[in-house]
């Protein structure tokens, strides 16, 4: 089950420190470029968001929680150029993924339920190829112990990551999002 986006809010400024033009986002944005030249803080006054560097939800991907962050831009080694959001829905309920070895759902195959610190460790794999998100709200992280680049997936099948602009990464810890984030 989740709510509506009215739990949502995040503020991005041009400037450090909350000053210069500001944009108000209540629910994804594909394309904020008109309405920002730059993007160098922002504020999550409610929810969750993953923020994008490239439009369409592409590119180095950046989970936002509840909280002000004065210059996140440098704290994260992003540039200025944020062209895209996207609302994280509040997910109350169980969480159930299962990782395939190989893409559109070949190999070896583990159900999760819970976050992964090392999926080396808990389930001897290298890389997996593929995975079917059946409930919950996940990110997958390039290191383990949940560090580096990070990518957000949502309920869905994700058949091959290679197609979705992910080759060369490979995912070696999960995490689930929370309720606790809101």
């Amino acid at each position: 089950m989740t709510s509506g986006n009215m739990m949502n809010k995040i503020v991005f400024y041009e400037e450090r420190n909350f000053q210069g033009r500001s944009y108000e986002c209540m629910s994804d944005c594909p394309d904020m470029s008109s309405y920002m030249n730059h993007c160098h803080s922002c504020r999550v006054e409610r929810g969750c968001f993953m923020v994008y560097d490239r439009t369409n939800f592409m590119g180095n991907q950046f989970f936002m929680r509840r909280g002000e962050y004065a210059d996140y831009m440098s704290m994260m080694g992003m540039s200025d150029c944020i062209r895209s959001c996207r609302m994280i829905p509040m997910h109350r309920g169980s969480y159930r993924m299962r990782i395939y070895e190989r893409d559109n759902f070949q190999g070896q195959m583990h159900e999760m339920m819970e976050d992964c610190e090392h999926i080396m460790d808990r389930y001897s794999m290298s890389n997996f190829m593929s995975c079917n998100v059946m409930e919950g709200h996940w990110l997958m992280y390039e290191q383990p112990h949940f560090r580096g680049r990070m990518w957000y997936m949502r309920p869905g099948e994700y058949r091959n990551f290679m197609n979705m602009g992910m080759s060369g990464m490979r995912f070696m810890s999960m995490k689930r999002i929370m309720d606790s984030c809101y």
